[in-house]
């Protein structure tokens, strides 16, 4: 394997703040299917701030390929190419966007494929890209993960990522963003409703987690609504004082 050649990165000469601000400040107010709802991590990061600058850590900028890009002008016109493409990724909505996200993978895979002296698997080729990085992109470690955020968007960006902390509870949020529902990604979920429907023929058509999550909801709300009993028959037959 040719080694990489260290080059100059995006993120060392210019990146889109304005709208990555935007994107971090408006996470603050999202209230369904962030991972902030899972649990409430003092100093989380942003997850468009996480994802952009892991992009922009990992792609080259355009002054690193003089022979590509020769003049300013032509550096120039790509770093602001580059730059709309962190701008569609950084918003919420973009978050399990594939196309958007399969053309920030496909950035990212050039840079590697071009510092090792090859050329990237095809742009609409979401399997391959996703197994070009896997096997030759750099993988992202965050010794002090936290919340998760760091870990998580790079996985979302299709890098191998690994995480890691001191407190439990951080350990426990990693391990089901980053680690646990992976394995159940493109699986069917398994509560008796979806699994009912499944044996008479119908067909799942979800994509990632979303048979996990759809467990997860079914279950959740048959705990809740066992324990709402529970206690309300225990109030019930409380002695009056």
């Amino acid at each position: 394997m040719t080694a990489m050649i260290p080059r100059k990165k995006l993120i060392e000469v210019s990146i889109p703040l304005e709208a990555i601000n935007v994107a971090s400040a408006r996470e603050k107010s999202i209230r369904h299917g962030h991972p902030s709802t899972l649990h409430l991590w003092w100093a989380r990061r942003p997850l468009a701030a996480c994802r952009a600058v892991l992009f922009a850590q990992l792609v080259d900028d355009p002054s690193s390929w003089p022979d590509r890009f020769p003049t300013e002008e032509a550096q120039d016109i790509e770093r602001r190419r580059l730059h709309r493409i962190i701008e569609d990724m950084v918003p919420w909505e973009a978050s399990n966007n594939e196309m958007i996200l399969n053309a920030a993978r496909w950035e990212i895979a050039r840079s590697v494929a071009w510092s090792l002296g090859e050329e990237p698997p095809a742009k609409d080729d979401g399997k391959a890209i996703l197994d070009y990085l896997q096997t030759k992109a750099p993988p992202v470690y965050d010794p002090f993960s936290g919340g998760g955020s760091i870990p998580l968007e790079a996985q979302r960006l299709g890098l191998r990522a690994y995480g890691s902390d001191l407190n439990p509870v951080a350990v426990l949020i990693g391990k089901a963003l980053v680690e646990v529902t992976p394995k159940f990604a493109r699986l069917p979920p398994i509560n008796p409703p979806s699994r009912a429907t499944l044996t008479r023929g119908g067909r799942w058509n979800g994509k990632g987690a979303e048979g996990l999550a759809e467990d997860v909801r079914y279950y959740g709300q048959w705990v809740s609504e066992q324990a709402e009993k529970r206690i309300g028959l225990a109030m019930a037959h409380k002695p009056q004082s």
